[in-house]
């Protein structure tokens, strides 16, 4: 890749009743993002310029119908529908559903296809999103089964990084899923990642336990010291420094987290209440593991401030700065990896 080259960064529009559609303005009304990237907002005119119209945004758009068709240097929209969608900001509607999951799909089939470098999803509903033809809790599954890797949930803010063992899993069933294989294969994502992406040569990983306290020697669970250190342990003798369990409820207020490269939690809300409480309106969502680099904003659709124009866009800034960032930091590493004689193309490494 020449340096000099424009990244291309595919962005889904989301949940047309949230405010994606807002934030994804704010962010590139500022005509400095063209100097870092050339957006391609997978939706459709008509809708972006009722957006546009709606928060009386002097945003300029270059409509396209076909991926080839882009222009550098412009805020690209690509039609993904025709026909006019009714927007009323703040409701969950099963047909603006249908819309966010077309754009996804589209934009995941150029990410594919190498027509765009990353992807930035804006927030979708995960309720109205169901149905026979899309059954997945959320982007990183679906992505998980579009693109090649193991996925892993990764929140990230500048040195602040958290990755989960267990994802969108009922707090009941969470001991169950967690087993030695699922704690190697996920610790082994995120230290490959923090090489790959982050460019850390030697990633210090800490864990967080499963149960209050990492169990206390057997009196509040036994998965911490029947499944949880036998495997640290196993995986540290391989030479990866990780280290653990550590209690939960302390690690984040004691500040020991400033010592690791990243933290792994056992569920989704032990690690990412506390992240969001370190970083809100700063944090992004990295799906980290796949071929393909895909962020996201920290929040959700927010219904409740939707179509008001008071929505804050620096995590979705920050979401697409963190995207052009992980996608060099894989081409530099793809460059130091691969063979001399050969040197790769933007368009062509993988991770």
């Amino acid at each position: 890749m020449e340096q000099e080259e424009n990244i291309v960064v595919g962005i889904s529009i989301g949940d047309l009743n949230g405010i994606g559609g807002e934030i994804i303005l704010k962010t590139f009304e500022d005509s400095r993002m063209m100097e870092f990237c050339t957006p391609v907002i997978f939706a459709s005119s008509k809708t972006m310029n009722f957006f546009k119209t709606h928060f009386k945004s002097e945003i300029n758009f270059h409509i396209i119908n076909k991926m080839d068709q882009l222009v550098q240097g412009k805020v690209n929209v690509i039609n993904c529908w025709n026909e006019s969608v009714n927007i009323d900001f703040g409701k969950e509607d099963q047909k603006i559903g249908a819309f966010a999951i077309k754009a996804l799909q589209e934009a995941t089939k150029a990410l594919k296809n190498k027509e765009i470098d990353v992807l930035v999803t804006a927030p979708i509903n995960k309720h109205n999103i169901q149905s026979e033809a899309f059954n997945f809790p959320g982007h990183t599954d679906y992505l998980a089964k579009e693109l090649e890797g193991e996925s892993l949930m990764f929140m990230i803010a500048d040195n602040l990084r958290v990755g989960l063992l267990t994802d969108h899993v009922p707090i009941k069933d969470i001991a169950n899923h967690i087993t030695p294989e699922l704690i190697q294969k996920k610790i082994h994502t995120v230290y490959e990642s923090l090489k790959k992406d982050f460019k850390i040569e030697r990633p210090k990983i800490a864990v967080l336990g499963i149960n209050p306290h990492s169990g206390d020697n057997g009196v509040i669970g036994y998965e911490d010291d029947e499944v949880l250190r036998p495997t640290l342990k196993k995986i540290k003798e391989t030479g990866k420094l990780v280290f653990g369990p550590y209690a939960a409820d302390s690690f984040f207020g004691s500040n020991n987290y400033k010592n690791f490269d990243a933290i792994i939690a056992s569920y989704h809300d032990q690690g990412l209440i506390p992240f969001k409480t370190l970083s809100f309106g700063q944090g992004v969502n990295f799906t980290a593991g796949l071929n393909r680099v895909r962020t996201s904003p920290d929040h959700g659709t927010a219904y409740e401030i939707a179509g008001k124009g008071i929505a804050d866009e620096n995590s979705f800034k920050e979401a697409v700065f963190s995207a052009i960032k992980i996608f060099k930091n894989r081409f530099d590493y793809e460059l130091l990896t691969a063979n001399p004689l050969k040197k790769p193309s933007k368009k062509q490494f993988t991770q």
